[in-house]
């Protein structure tokens, strides 16, 4: 009977995907799935399925697709984890409409800890790539699991930040076999080892326009915390925010440059409310107090242990800014070094993770 109600869970999720509303009524409809794709076909019309999908309900290929579906999440090394199952995230089963089924690659434990999401605009500045990275690397070296989108820009700095510390777990728009974007195959890959990545689509599923606000309700679902570090006025960043408040989550976001553009949706949730981050210290405040005094106070990390630096070192490291880039010609400009000086002294800074390196030989200073 557990293997029936899998194939026939994951044969319904093939079958409405992207139509969880209709995936809950027919759950609370019927109890056992397998008595829904053996109704009349009159009470299947009378859910809103016309002629032509009612045969497909009726016709037995759906739950075929799905045992192809669970031989190739097993031949991955994946797991589908149904809404009863004893593994499904705890905090994601009390949303609305949760996922029927879960897909889920790498260690499933990362998906059942405490999450806290980060999330914001796909064209970062360079005060948002900073603070980002410092955020999610701060928070996951405490045990928090960072749980973003995997899309371009803060989403992906705050899996990189994390994965240097410790867990991530991203949510994505697509199927399991469809990393997007392309580019993030890399990122992919270092999350299965240092986290999870989930998706509510079918291993195949294309990363689709609409498919990316849907998943946006599990990101906020997997977290007790939502913090939003750089989105303009009207961005998914912010539809997530809508749906952590109404999941009652907390909400916070990171204060930015009244001039950016990129910082007008974090400053109007501000304004409306949202707590303000200055330090990972103002998001473990608002996480449950039994969580605060379990681990994450108790806390012998220091962020502020002191770096000797050299003398070249130092007055590079003075030149360099957190909230821009500087370019290499222009270090050797003002600091009247030689190139080589300028690059070793750079190189050393960035094995002592106080600067990071841009594209195009620019350099940024870490908060």
């Amino acid at each position: 009977m557990e293997a029936q109600e899998r194939i026939d869970s994951i044969a319904l999720s093939i079958l409405l995907c992207e139509n969880h509303y209709l995936i809950d009524t027919i759950r609370k409809a019927f109890p056992h799935l397998s008595d829904f794709f053996k109704c009349p076909e009159e009470k299947i019309h009378k859910l809103g399925f016309d002629s032509e999908k009612t045969a497909v309900i009726r016709s037995g290929n759906l739950q075929e697709k799905a045992k192809k579906e669970i031989e190739w999440l097993h031949k991955k090394g994946y797991t589908a984890l149904l809404l009863k199952d004893p593994e499904y995230p705890r905090v994601l089963r009390e949303i609305d409409n949760p996922p029927l089924v879960l897909y889920c690659a790498g260690k499933i434990e990362a998906v059942n800890s405490l999450g806290v999401a980060i999330v914001g605009t796909r064209r970062p500045s360079p005060y948002g790539r900073s603070v980002t990275e410092q955020l999610a690397r701060n928070l996951a070296r405490r045990g928090v699991v960072i749980v973003s989108g995997l899309a371009r820009g803060i989403d992906s700095i705050a899996h990189w930040g994390a994965v240097k510390g410790g867990q991530t777990v991203a949510v994505l728009g697509s199927g399991l076999g469809t990393v997007y974007p392309k580019e993030n195959a890399g990122l992919f890959r270092t999350i299965l080892q240092r986290g999870a990545v989930v998706s509510e689509y079918p291993f195949s599923s294309p990363p689709l326009r609409h498919h990316f606000p849907q998943r946006n309700r599990i990101i906020s679902g997997l977290s007790r915390v939502v913090v939003v570090t750089e989105a303009a006025e009207k961005s998914g960043s912010l539809i997530t925010a809508d749906l952590a408040l109404e999941q009652n989550r907390e909400v916070m976001a990171i204060p930015g440059n009244i001039t950016s553009k990129s910082s007008q949706g974090t400053n109007t949730l501000l304004k409306l409310g949202a707590k303000p981050v200055q330090s990972w210290r103002d998001v473990v405040e608002e996480l449950p107090r039994e969580i605060q005094q379990e681990f994450l106070f108790e806390d012998t990390l220091d962020d502020a242990s002191p770096v000797r630096l050299t003398g070249t070192e130092q007055s590079l490291f003075s030149l360099l800014k957190p909230d821009a880039l500087v370019h290499v010609d222009e270090l050797v400009t003002v600091s009247r070094m030689s190139v080589p000086e300028v690059l070793s002294a750079l190189l050393h800074l960035e094995l002592k993770d106080l600067v990071f390196q841009r594209p195009g030989k620019f350099y940024q200073r870490k908060l």
